[in-house]
């Protein structure tokens, strides 16, 4: 019944597949387009990238969003064509190179940019080296060229995106209501642990998990913002609920920090209330009244502030959960809530990796540029070809490199299998618009099935059998070409793989490095008085890099506990009420001006000097705070901070 159930379930996407790329053949056919397989291509590729990244089915409104990316990657890699073209037609050669750079640098970009708009950059760069490639025998067609091939991407984009509304695309609204109520039981959890200071790795699985779900939330809010523009309410709502879920993790896990030093500081009042068992989000809300009573009773200065702190954003996060739940108007005191803090972004830790991904690229081109020109192979191009995009479609994901074999294994199946559909099928249909349909409908729905439970080399076979089989008009069929072509894919992934595994990425523990320091740089900025500064929100910035550094670093518990500590630093120094003059101003700045340079540092040596004058000002910080007179909310996670840096100073400089 199970293995009947998952069948099912990857029909619909099977047959939406078959569709989009049936619809695409026959309407490239219908308009007399000159290459129709371009177009059939776009909508294979658009439909079946996202059900491969889902491991199923899509949910509604990614096909249209990546549709969307991959126009724009078109339209800027065209007109980049346009410009190397006309400024280097005359030195073919070096126009070919500055268009292996161009590829090197849109994958550089498209390392940096959000994961999901990396996919147009990407496209741009390798758009620009298939036209450049294209036009070799005749540049003066580069302008219809690059129109035509335009043209046929936007059909191939539009008639994927009619097929997934054709077979109702599933919403993901339904998920995103049940999440949140499982969200909010789960941190209730989180805080009952905290509150016991029971196991660490306990504790530290459970806050680990949570940061995961609360990432996976807000990936779930760009779906559903893609979805319509119906849920732009709701929309507005998840953003200020991703900023409540990651608050309730750090006060839960200040709470147990705290209590290694000061246990005393949770009263047996609130062990008793936070005792009680809670398995659903009712159970959630009434513990939520008594909480709020007992702080009523007790008063606000006699309340911990973690709890105080936490009750309060978990109260939010029930009013803005019933409202995303309900979509109904945003009220009054919902706009109160989402009028908060300005969202801080902050600068990508992988620069190296990006520079890394640029070589990769750029030398791979040049790579196939060279065997190009030495052979003389008329299918180098194609080659080519298939090193701009392996490489630029695989730098970006976690294991390029698996990207590259999956591409292979990809290349090879479509060998016997377009050999056959070349030899065999369409010949045989070739008077048949209908019986050519079919013959593609049942390619499409046999590799949409296979997309869908991520069978390596599924994407790479359905993209290669389409580029090699005759889809162009008129219909030729010379069975050297094909195997040229064929040849030419395998060949280049071979390329494309072989530098990969040649430029080594070493950037791994460079980028944990900087993303540590950025963590004390943002701790160390808390300290001012300026209250636009204390008014912006970094924990959504800071708790995407803790993401990464979880991605990079797995089951590395020091390195995310120290992560952890330093967001914690971060919000105590936020709200810690530092007394208000000149002379702490401006050496708030001085802290700040240290804390960057520590992390722009292009030696381990002069990393280690800045780190060591950070701490040496950090003592000094410390004297001007007893001076002033300051509070011990203030005095003491400064301490703490200028403790776990020394603690951890050889971490913190070493790359």
């Amino acid at each position: 019944m199970g293995i009947f159930t998952i069948e099912s379930r990857h029909l619909r996407f099977a047959i939406k597949l078959a569709s989009a790329i049936v619809l695409a053949l026959f309407v490239g056919f219908h308009f007399q387009l000159e290459t129709p397989r371009w177009a059939v291509l776009t909508a294979a590729i658009v439909a079946a990238g996202p059900a491969f990244a889902a491991g199923g089915e899509p949910w509604s409104g990614a096909i249209r969003y990546r549709g969307m990316l991959r126009i724009a990657g078109t339209f800027i890699g065209c007109i980049a064509a346009l410009i190397i073209i006309t400024s280097m037609i005359r030195a073919p050669l070096l126009m070919v190179l500055v268009c292996c750079i161009w590829a090197g640098f849109c994958t550089w970009v498209s390392s940096l940019v959000r994961v999901e708009n990396s996919y147009a950059w990407g496209l741009s760069g390798y758009t620009a080296l298939i036209i450049v490639i294209t036009i070799q025998t005749e540049p003066l067609l580069t302008p219809q060229f690059a129109v035509e091939r335009c043209s046929e991407i936007v059909l191939g984009i539009v008639c994927a995106i009619m097929a997934d509304l054709l077979f109702s695309p599933r919403s993901i609204k339904r998920e995103v209501d049940r999440e949140l109520d499982s969200l909010l039981v789960a941190q209730y959890q989180l805080m009952q642990l905290c509150i016991k200071h029971g196991d660490s790795e306990e504790v530290d699985s459970a806050w680990g998990a949570l940061v995961r779900r609360t990432t996976a939330l807000e990936g779930m809010r760009s779906n559903l913002n893609m979805e319509s523009s119906r849920w732009a309410r709701a929309n507005r709502r998840l953003k200020a609920l991703n900023t409540l879920s990651l608050t309730l993790i750090t006060q839960s896990c200040e709470t147990y920090l705290i209590q290694n030093t000061r246990p005393e500081l949770i009263t047996g009042t609130y062990r008793e209330l936070f005792a009680a068992p809670v398995e659903t989000v009712q159970d959630v809300h009434t513990q939520l009244k008594r909480l709020r009573r007992a702080i009523a009773w007790t008063g606000e200065r006699e309340t911990p502030v973690t709890i105080y702190t936490w009750v309060g954003a978990a109260t939010r996060y029930l009013l803005l959960k019933r409202g995303v739940v309900s979509n109904a108007k945003i009220g009054a005191a919902e706009e109160e809530i989402l009028r908060g803090e300005p969202v801080v972004k902050v600068e990508s830790a992988e620069r190296h990796h990006a520079m890394v991904n640029f070589w990769r690229t750029t030398l791979s081109c040049v790579l196939g540029t060279l065997f190009w020109l030495w052979t003389g192979w008329t299918s180098g191009s194609g080659a080519m070809v298939m090193i701009a995009v392996v490489t630029s479609l695989a730098m970006r994901l976690p294991n390029p490199r698996m990207v590259a074999i999956d591409f292979i294994y990809g290349t090879l199946a479509a060998l016997p299998l377009g050999a056959f559909l070349f030899l065999v099928v369409i010949p045989g249909t070739q008077q048949s618009m209908l019986l050519l349909c079919l013959s593609m409908a049942v390619l499409g729905f046999f590799i949409g099935i296979e997309v869908q439970k991520r069978r390596l080399g599924s994407m790479g076979a359905l993209a290669s059998t389409i580029n090699i089989i005759v889809l162009d008009n008129p219909m030729t069929f010379h069975f050297s070409q094909f195997l040229d072509s064929a040849l030419g894919q395998i060949v280049g992934c071979v390329l494309a793989f072989m530098v990969i595994m040649v430029v080594r990425d070493n950037s791994r523990d460079r980028t944990g490095r900087v993303l540590l320091n950025q963590f004390v740089s943002a701790a160390v900025s808390a300290m001012t008085t300026n209250a636009a500064r204390r008014g912006e929100n970094h924990l959504p910035a800071l708790y995407q890099q803790l993401f990464l550094l979880m991605n990079k670093f797995p089951g590395d518990l020091p390195k995310f506990r120290l992560a952890l500590t330093m967001i914690i630093a971060h919000q105590r120094l936020r709200d810690a009420p530092i007394p208000v003059n000149d002379d702490l101003s401006a050496f708030h700045r001085q802290l700040r001006r240290t804390a960057d340079r520590v992390i722009s540092a292009g030696s381990d040596d002069k990393r280690r000097r800045d780190f060591a004058r950070l701490l040496d000002e950090l003592d000094i910080y410390q004297q001007k705070l007893r001076v002033w007179e300051a509070p011990a909310q203030v005095t003491e996670p400064v301490k703490r901070l200028a403790e776990m840096l020394h603690k951890y100073q050889h971490a913190l400089t070493i790359s």
